[in-house]
């Protein structure tokens, strides 16, 4: 459904080289787009971006997007049509550890996307990806939404909750009547094969199952979003199209925050979850609880319905198949029986045909 959107187009990806990135990378490239690439080295070994070959078949700049000038230099060469920021420090426990890198890159980051999107003088449109954790979190038992407050406990969270604060300044600041049309989207918990970073709970319970080990479970009963990578990226492809072509609606209702969550059946707690991989690779699991960690949300859920009314966007995967999914990816991988290309690819073809059935 989005050939003609991003076939032939030019695409400023940052982030291109972490987990999310790296899929959204091998759809655009599926989709005939050309992907320009600018991300720090990849930091996990393996790495889905070394996996894939993304290298050797995009254009990817290796920069900080902390760097503006960098920055600069990078989309005004490329002179995009379409721009993906997801670049990020994502994790929340580093958050506590590393604050000051967390802000730079997550606040400061994304300012700097604009900052230089203001230069650019051709109709562009540009996703700024934050997260579920950017509202003030009041342990709700019903989802957010997105004019709800912005928050968050953690200086992760609460750097996206600033990032998003930017956003809607630039937005009505300087690109009210700029060629570039830019909007933001805040996406749950998301799984998929191909994540090795630290300190997530798939990847880590990958890790123990590929050594037999109980896999350590540090919140068990704290609820989360759980999708499978490709609906938020879903959810990407169709607000970029979407707001190129602002004839669908208002730009003012498209060029603005947007929530891409699961189904209210796929908000779990990492038990269910950890439960459900177990069902495919059998194993176990042991509570690793500590009354001393840092603080984590216990309970977070997103209102989907402005993606749904506007985008016509919609979940396709439940959480069974979400997880299936993500555990039979690394199962293939791990055994041989297929590449970690066909594997991706197997996803992103049934994806696919469930987007356009």
């Amino acid at each position: 459904m989005f050939d003609e959107n991003f076939r032939g187009k030019v695409i400023w990806l940052s982030g291109a080289t972490g987990f999310k990135g790296s899929w959204l990378a091998e759809w655009l490239l599926k989709l005939g787009a050309t992907v320009h690439g600018y991300s720090f080295e990849p930091n996990t070994d393996p790495a889905l971006f070394g996996q894939l070959g993304l290298a050797d078949r995009m254009a990817n700049e290796i920069g900080d997007i902390r760097d503006l000038e960098g920055v600069r230099r990078s989309i005004l060469s490329a002179q995009p049509d379409y721009v993906f920021h997801l670049a990020a420090q994502p994790l929340v426990r580093l958050s506590y550890r590393e604050p000051l890198e967390t802000y730079a890159t997550n606040v400061m980051g994304t300012i700097h996307v604009m900052e230089v999107l203001r230069l650019l003088q051709k109709p562009c449109a540009a996703v700024f990806v934050t997260t579920d954790k950017c509202y003030e979190n009041r342990e709700w038992l019903y989802g957010y939404r997105e004019d709800d407050p912005m928050g968050g406990f953690d200086p992760y969270s609460s750097s996206k909750g600033m990032a998003e604060l930017a956003i809607s300044a630039f937005r009505r600041s300087f690109f009210k009547d700029h060629p570039v049309r830019i909007a933001s989207a805040r996406a749950g918990n998301v799984i998929g094969g191909g994540d090795w970073a630290p300190d997530r709970i798939l990847p880590d319970a990958i890790r123990s199952l590929r050594r037999s080990e109980p896999i350590p479970v540090r919140n068990p009963n704290a609820i989360r979003p759980w999708q499978h990578v490709l609906e938020p990226l879903s959810g990407y492809l169709q607000l970029a199209a979407a707001i190129a072509d602002p004839t669908l609606h208002p730009p003012s209702e498209l060029c603005s925050a947007f929530n891409f969550g699961p189904h209210l059946e796929s908000n779990r707690n990492v038990r269910e979850l950890i439960e459900d991989v177990l069902r495919h690779w059998p194993g176990s699991w042991i509570d690793r609880s500590d009354p001393e960690a840092p603080h984590e949300a216990g309970r977070l859920n997103l209102a989907i319905d402005k993606a749904f009314h506007l985008l016509a966007w919609r979940p396709k995967w439940d959480f069974s198949s979400a997880v299936s999914r993500t555990v039979n990816w690394y199962r293939d991988v791990d055994s041989g029986k297929c590449s970690p290309v066909a594997a991706t690819h197997r996803d992103l073809l049934a994806y696919s045909q469930e987007i356009i059935s």
